[in-house]
């Protein structure tokens, strides 16, 4: 019901329009208000209210002047899911998509009909939570309600880098250099904008980290050419993913234990122990990501024959292709080339061929990796007081390997020389003779380093060689003991 004051106000609208006085307040077409589809456009962090465009959601304070009626407690009104206002006198009215200036002109055009001067404002009281679409290489794709604040008089939004942050953080997968955003118009076609994470990553140009508004869709695609270097650094900011979260890979080729494994976060042989069930070793440094490094500690270590420099990682893309990443582990070792240990996400397969020839110097190297076994197995077969195999770590000299095998038999054994027999990359056999001399370091020559599965046979001498052949033709006749005294020999 209309009050008292309402009608003397419209009788007094009647009778200024019957002598018309009336101008209405000026409009605005929606399309003047948006920037153009093909124009991308870099906003800063908190938006003033003159450019937030109005949708189902938003409550806000109308109030028209001369009319407490229609003002105060009594404007307060929701926009409604249809993007609709509920207005007295007016009634139903679509302010979807109209900044609050378009809405304050939309209304006092409509107000005119029952005020001579229809003063109308607008104010954006609660902001609706942005919802917004992010696809493609992030962590965890889907649509995401996001709220947003009021700061300094405006209406702070949420950023693309921590909408990036809400989906999960980007894969190792993602192109940065080319992050779309759609932006629905109310007219029109999409808004397509372009956005270069990298570069706001490398010159911290803010203008780049896009602010986003209510039905915005994210597109990060994969990167058709993946550098190992971009990754190293992109793992660092704020919007990548969780670096201790755990990841399942497979790995296969030339190590101990090829298969699927979950790796953590740890930058230590704890991550072994963690494979095999200590969750002390997975908690451990768990503020790192998962490297390459890692997954092949935890399947137990690089095997001799592993060609290190042509490792390749095979990673699966959202939209269901696939990286190849080469990764030159020599240069790791070599040069210190970090970024040669490649962060691991889930899904990648590693896989480790076989080499086709490897130096005695690289040998050594990698037998002291973080990625090769703690242990070594030496057979040592032969005549030594503890023949069979032994366990000795990496780079391990040949003589090292005979004392664990409690040295030569000192009665028996052939000291001057003992036969190394070793597998070769290539997959032959070599077989030759090493000369002992317990005095010397560490050389190709007299003093080899040992490699996994290498088979040291010492010989008898020629005594014994002698006696045992004798022994066996005598043997049943009387024993061998009675026929060395014979000869004075022990």
């Amino acid at each position: 019901m209309i009050s008292t004051h309402l009608r003397l106000t419209l009788a007094a609208t009647s009778l200024t329009l019957l002598a018309g006085g009336l101008t209405a307040a000026p409009t605005y077409s929606a399309t003047q208000m948006l920037p153009s589809p093909s124009a991308p456009t870099y906003n800063s962090p908190t938006v003033s209210e003159s450019s937030y465009t109005l949708g189902a959601g938003d409550r806000l304070q109308i109030d028209v002047f001369d009319a407490p009626e229609f003002s105060g407690e009594n404007g307060r009104r929701q926009v409604l899911v249809d993007g609709t206002l509920n207005v007295p006198l007016i009634g139903t009215l679509s302010v979807k998509g109209m900044t609050l200036k378009q809405a304050e002109a939309e209304l006092s055009k409509r107000y005119a009909r029952f005020f001579k001067r229809a003063g109308i404002t607008v104010t954006l009281l609660t902001p609706r939570p942005l919802s917004v679409g992010i696809l493609g290489e992030v962590g965890r794709p889907g649509t995401y309600t996001i709220p947003l604040a009021a700061q300094d008089g405006g209406t702070q939004f949420p950023t693309l880098t921590r909408a990036l942050q809400t989906a999960g953080g980007i894969t190792q997968a993602a192109d940065v250099r080319q992050v779309q955003i759609r932006r629905p118009q109310r007219v029109g076609a999409p808004q397509v904008i372009t956005v270069d994470l990298w570069n706001y990553f490398q010159s911290g140009n803010l203008q780049a980290d896009l602010t986003l508004r209510d039905g915005d869709s994210i597109f990060i695609a994969a990167n058709p050419n993946p550098n190992l270097a971009e990754s190293l650094q992109l793992a660092d900011t704020t919007f990548a993913a969780e670096k201790g979260k755990p990841v399942n890979i497979a790995i296969v080729g030339e190590v101990f234990r090829p298969g699927s494994y979950v790796v953590a976060g740890a930058n230590s042989k704890n991550a072994v122990a963690g494979a095999l069930g200590s969750t002390a070793a997975v908690a451990n440094n768990l503020d790192k990501p998962p490297t390459i490094t890692q997954a092949i500690q935890i399947a137990g270590g690089i095997k001799p024959l592993a060609d290190i420099r042509n490792v390749q990682i095979r990673r699966l893309t959202r939209a269901g292709g696939e990286q190849l990443i080469a990764v030159d582990l020599m240069k790791l070792l070599q040069t210190g080339d970090v970024q040669q240990d490649a962060i691991l996400q889930t899904g990648d397969t590693i896989s480790i061929p076989t080499a086709t020839a490897i130096s005695a110097a690289e040998a050594s190297k990698i037998a002291s990796a973080s990625f090769s076994p703690d242990i070594i197995r030496v057979n040592v077969v032969g005549e030594v007081r503890q023949p069979g195999v032994v366990q000795v770590p990496p780079n391990t000299p040949l003589n090292q390997a005979l004392l664990a095998a409690g040295g030569f038999d000192v009665r028996r054994a052939r000291k001057k020389s003992v036969e190394l027999i070793r597998l070769n990359p290539d997959g032959t056999v070599t077989r030759r003779d090493v000369a002992i001399d317990f005095a010397k370091g560490i050389n190709d020559q007299t003093n080899p380093a040992m490699r996994n599965n290498d088979v040291i046979i010492v010989g008898r001498s020629g005594l014994t060689s002698f006696t045992d052949t004798v022994g066996n033709i005598l043997n049943p006749l009387f024993p061998l003991a009675s026929f060395l005294n014979i000869f004075g020999l022990p």
